[in-house]
């Protein structure tokens, strides 16, 4: 990519001129307008949209966003810590078929025995999304050690490997293993060994260097019901305050910006070997749970379902709560990337869903 393709519009805050855009200009004018409708309206606070074509990009910023401006990123954060997992899979220091019992003993009873790391990043443990007391550790501020101990004494919900349900708890689990084969905070080792290859320069696992003035606030008032759902008395622990902020959540706790989320897909769109070995980063994007429910990769969603019709099957990415969605399609060669301060249970429909199609269909 040319330096004049990103330059232009990082510091200008608005669209490339129309020589450099990687969609479709009517495409990128008919989000823009659906983005600002909902600005204008109130309804929204901030946004960013990223889209990339090949080797052109271009991004704009919405309300109170700057190009910029790093976001609670939610779900999205799952496929960064399947990363991580997969970079000590490279480096034999893990196996998928690794049973997780061998690096957490005390997940041995009954079925847990059969889990492996497979299972894990596939969401097919058997595992729970968010444990039953979810809401009362988060009050209470618990660390994450209190949610791994909850997360390996709590019952299955199937036999591992014979269904597919979205288990956060799992990616909890997998994030536990990577701190003790590391010896290692998985937000510094996350840093060290994915962000920084990929110039991911405004992205951390919990708050990193940043402060939490330097990241957009949610608007909390519209929060998923595992994050208090905008209810009286959960300011203390909802998504804006300084436990969640700080907490680092493998599953939901990343902060970045669209163009850093972007570098992140491409990273697997056009896999150069700079944190995984393209074989490696096929495999994570490859489905692996087929005749499930859902199409997962290891971390990663994969397939059109979740992104947009008109994507290939080859679509790989991951949504967020928070109001985020990000993909990547091979077969287009595009990726696309935005991210709101507005949470999914209403962003999504509104926002996510006709911004997402509109680019994906030109």
């Amino acid at each position: 990519m040319k330096r004049r393709h990103v330059l232009a519009p990082l510091l200008a805050g608005i669209c490339a001129p129309a020589g450099l855009r990687g969609a479709s200009s009517d495409a990128l004018n008919t989000a823009y307008r659906l983005i600002q409708k909902q600005v204008d309206a109130g309804i929204l606070q901030a946004a960013v949209l990223h889209v990339r074509r090949g080797g052109s990009m271009d991004q704009k910023a919405f309300g109170r966003a700057r190009t910029d401006s790093m976001f609670l990123l939610g779900s999205i954060t799952k496929p960064m810590t399947a990363t991580a997992v997969m970079l000590l899979v490279e480096r034999g220091e893990l196996s998928l078929e690794d049973k997780v019992v061998k690096f957490l003993p005390k997940f041995s009873e009954g079925a847990r025995r059969e889990v492996t790391l497979r299972h894990l990043l596939t969401h097919t443990s058997g595992l729970p999304d968010q444990l039953t007391n979810n809401d009362e550790l988060r009050a209470r501020h618990a660390p994450l050690a209190e949610f791994v101990r909850g997360a390996v004494r709590t019952p299955l919900l199937f036999q591992p490997g014979t269904k597919y349900h979205y288990q956060s708890m799992g990616i909890l689990l997998a994030a536990e293993i990577v701190e003790r084969v590391t010896q290692e905070r998985l937000p510094d080792y996350l840093a060290a060994a994915v962000f920084r290859p990929l110039g991911m320069k405004r992205s951390a696992l919990g708050l990193g260097t940043f402060r939490k003035s330097d990241m957009v606030p949610m608007q909390t008032e519209h929060a998923a019901p595992e994050s208090g759902a905008g209810q009286p008395g959960t300011q203390d622990w909802d998504w804006n305050s300084d436990y969640w902020r700080n907490l680092a959540a493998p599953w939901g706790g990343a902060h970045s910006s669209a163009s850093d989320v972007s570098a992140f897909l491409q990273a697997f769109l056009q896999p150069a070997g700079k944190i995984l070995r393209p074989e490696t980063a096929s495999l994570m994007i490859r489905n692996h749970t087929p005749g499930m429910e859902a199409s997962r990769g290891l971390g990663f969603m994969v397939g059109p379902t979740g992104f947009a019709s008109h994507c290939s099957t080859l679509t790989f990415g991951h949504s967020g709560s928070t109001g985020t969605l990000a993909w990547a399609d091979p077969a287009a060669k595009l990726s696309f990337v935005l991210l709101t301060s507005l949470p999914k249970n209403v962003s999504g429909e509104l926002l996510l869903k006709p911004v997402s199609e509109n680019i994906a269909s030109r």
